[in-house]
């Protein structure tokens, strides 16, 4: 997907999100641990959960704001460096699967954090804002959740 305008990164987003979910679902299975598998499918609802959440902001904003150029900070940054979708999260421990997934959550959160420190309009800074909040709230909840996951 080429990414250009604030509507691309934003349907990126969401797909992202989807795509994670999917593989952290099917992870799920065949993992070993027992808590691998339960932080395995509370990851997976969670980003499921945040697709919908972004892919209803896209769906909501003004169309001015999504018609916004992001190429500057995309030409020198790639998306996420993420792990390839043919890998899996399987045969990892519930300490490494929190270490990528934290990891992919962090590169996004830079993204619109840069994003938001370059908007120039009101209604883009007030969607970056917003979009901001939303992936800090939602990296801080799922570590608060894994932890609880943990102790259990």
């Amino acid at each position: 997907m080429q990414v250009e305008t604030l509507d691309d990164v934003l349907k990126w987003t969401s797909d992202y999100h989807q795509s994670l979910a999917d593989r952290l679902d099917h992870s799920s299975g065949n993992n070993e641990s027992e808590r691998a598998r339960l932080l395995l499918d509370y990851l997976s609802k969670h980003e499921a959960s945040l697709a919908r959440t972004v892919h209803e902001s896209e769906r909501t904003a003004e169309g001015k704001s999504l018609n916004t150029w992001c190429y500057e900070y995309l030409e020198k940054h790639q998306l996420v460096q993420r792990i390839h979708f043919d890998e899996s999260f399987s045969n990892l421990n519930p300490a490494q699967i929190m270490d990528i997934v934290t990891d992919q959550h962090n590169q996004i959160i830079e993204l619109y954090r840069y994003l938001y420190s370059r908007a120039n309009f009101p209604e883009t800074k007030s969607l970056l804002g917003a979009l901001l909040e939303l992936e800090q709230h939602e990296a801080m909840q799922m570590m608060q959740g894994a932890n609880r996951l943990q102790d259990i």
